[in-house]
């Protein structure tokens, strides 16, 4: 045999080793899929033609997973769950998808970036970001691309112009919703329920139990202001960016489809109300030459009641001709813009927020945590924007990243039911990182394969809750559709320090603005007024049956609404006020021995000089010790 027919023979059997090896191969991952449990999930064939169509939505129709609510939260519920081969129908209450990014006009995307600027929050969102090219978008080419979107499966329905009324129960479990299409009720049927809505309707209603706003912090009345997002024509786009870049607009960005900033500017207008404010300006840009505007906060309005909405709207848009006034004359372009229209829908950034097998906590975020369980990884600062006219909002702390447990998915009491977007189960000050659409996509991704899971192999959603190894199979289909769930350890310098456990305690309460670059200040001196306030906000928050206190001392402790240095000394008077001692008798110096007895000073860490300043750190440690104190004493 000459030497080139023994080369080809060689190659020959390699091709046929490779071959086989393949074939094997996949057989092997096919029996490997089956014994996990997973050979029903379409991962083998994901051609979306081959899967059987789903019912048409009319009453009495039952479909293996039903999602309430058209958000882009509830449509990559929909998708992801169609693509396992189930049959989805996805509801909404308006005549097109897309809910905050299409009739809300909030085409600015909030991104969450991991620390080598790697995307977190892929899957279906990443499809999204890709078709519209930015993190700036059209809003009507959004709408269409979510229509493609779902249009690719057959097995998933949509059933639109559909308002949800009620749930439908068999004891705590919910099989179904009631809904008012065209003026009748109609009914539909799930195996499994995802809520996508934004204010977790179907959860709430039920029974599933919740607090609204910053309840969950002690401050039941206080939320996040709504914004009427509006548009302007006639904006000369080139003469505003030549402005920025010549830096007449100091605290001005700008970009060929978005600008940003410009609170130099809109802080010099004048609202006709105290409800309303112009903050910073988020311009994008329109495919048809207009420009969006998210600008326009609006205090007191109650997301959960469509009367108030309608008066918030109704007192925005009055507003509008006055604020188009107002950019004419002071920014560069705006010469010739004129009003053009307004969302139809406010910019509601807070409501419910349900309780979940797992809530998560401020403290998760801004110190990066991760969970074994995590379907989700979110970056975004923790936002929390004006909840009065007192107040300019806050920037609480800014993670490097974190994740998102599937039991922040899994309401408490009810079964058969998750619950997706900025409702699920999050904290008030979490969710002002947690409310973004990116990290709403993801964890309605993992809703989707978690449904069609959950159906396979019969487990409750409770169950797989309490399941790591069901969770991890849940986490494998999920990174096959494309979602980036890698495990992470940021370290926390902070976890060594003496008053670690006392900042998470002040950061769970709402009672320290770390800011965009985490400054928890330990070491910095506290002013007076301060240390006040802190601890008077903390037992009213964590120790409410004994907030009578705050008002019972306030006339003793009126000398500490100063903002001058506090020492030591002067702050143990003022932790044994809150403990019934006459602090009139007492020098600085028997004072912090008598704080240090009970506990409430940390004199084993920083000495016991009274006329020290007072750091932050042993503030914390104080205000944390003094409500263990009175909660102790009921």
């Amino acid at each position: 045999m000459s030497k080139g027919r023994r080369l080809y023979g060689v190659l020959i059997g390699v091709l046929l080793l490779l071959l086989l090896g393949t074939l094997y191969w996949l057989g092997y991952h096919n029996l490997l899929l089956a014994r996990m449990g997973l050979s029903k999930f379409k991962l083998a064939n994901p051609d979306p033609s081959t899967f059987p169509p789903a019912p048409a939505p009319v009453t009495g129709s039952s479909y293996d997973v039903l999602v309430v609510g058209g958000e882009p939260e509830g449509i990559a519920a929909a998708v992801s769950a169609a693509r396992q081969g189930v049959k989805v129908l996805l509801v909404d209450k308006r005549d097109g998808l897309g809910g905050l990014f299409t009739y809300g006009w909030l085409n600015f995307i909030d991104m969450n970036f991991g620390p080598r600027w790697e995307l977190l929050t892929r899957g279906t969102f990443q499809e999204f970001y890709q078709q519209v090219k930015g993190e700036v978008f059209d809003v009507e080419e959004a709408k269409e691309i979510f229509s493609r979107m779902v249009g690719r499966y057959p097995n998933l329905a949509v059933s639109l112009n559909t308002i949800f009324r009620a749930p439908l129960m068999e004891g705590n479990k919910i099989v179904g919703i009631e809904a008012v299409k065209g003026g009748e009720v109609i009914k539909f049927y799930g195996q499994r329920v995802i809520d996508a809505t934004q204010d977790a309707d179907v959860a709430a209603a039920a029974g599933v139990p919740y607090t609204v706003g910053a309840e969950d912090i002690g401050e039941k009345e206080r939320r996040q202001s709504v914004t009427l997002i509006f548009r302007i024509k006639g904006v000369d786009w080139e003469a505003l960016g030549q402005a920025v870049k010549k830096g007449q607009i100091k605290d001005a960005k700008i970009s060929s489809r978005a600008a940003w900033g410009f609170s130099s500017v809109t802080k010099q207008y004048q609202p006709s109300t105290p409800r309303l404010r112009l903050r910073g300006l988020n311009i994008g840009r329109q495919k048809d030459g207009t420009v969006l505007i998210n600008a326009l906060q609006i205090f007191g309005v109650d997301g959960l009641n469509e009367a108030s909405k309608r008066e918030g709207m109704e007192l925005a848009r009055k507003e509008l001709p006055a604020i188009v006034a107002f950019l004419q004359e002071k920014l560069p372009g705006f010469k010739t813009a004129e009003l053009d229209g307004w969302a139809p829908e406010l910019y509601v950034r807070e409501t419910r927020h349900i309780k979940a097998e797992y809530q998560l906590d401020i403290n998760d975020v801004v110190f990066n945590r991760d969970f074994p369980d995590r379907i989700a990884h979110g970056s975004y600062p923790v936002d929390v924007q004006a909840t009065s006219p007192q107040d300019t909002g806050y920037v609480y702390g800014r993670p490097v990243m974190y994740s998102i447990p599937f039991r922040s998915l899994v309401p408490l009491k009810v079964e058969n039911l998750l619950v997706v977007g900025r409702s699920a189960g999050y904290t008030h000050l979490a969710s002002g990182s947690t409310r973004v659409v990116p990290v709403g996509m993801a964890t309605g991704d993992a809703a989707g394969v978690a449904a069609a899971y959950s159906l396979h192999t019969g487990k409750s959603f409770r169950e797989i809750a309490r399941s790591l190894p069901d969770v991890q199979k849940i986490q494998e289909i999920l990174l096959q559709q494309g979602a980036y769930l890698k495990a992470f350890e940021i370290p926390n310098p902070l976890e060594g320090h003496w008053a670690y456990p006392a900042l998470k305690f002040v950061n769970h309460w709402g009672l320290v603005v770390a800011g965009y670059d985490n400054n928890w200040r330990l070491e910095e001196p506290i002013s007076r007024m301060s240390f006040y306030y802190m601890t008077a906000n903390a037992i009213k928050r964590a120790v409410p049956e004994k907030a009578v206190l705050v008002q019972a001392r306030a006339e003793i402790l009126k000398p500490y609404l100063e903002a001058r240095p506090l020492t030591r000394g002067e702050a143990a008077k003022l932790l044994l006020a809150y403990l019934g001692e006459d602090i009139s008798r007492l020098d600085p110096q028997t004072a912090v021995l008598r704080a240090g007895q009970e506990g409430l000073l940390p004199l084993q860490y920083t000495g016991r000089e009274p006329s020290a300043n007072l750091t932050y750190a042993e503030a914390y440690y104080a205000t944390e010790r003094l409500c263990a104190y009175l909660g102790e004493r009921k």
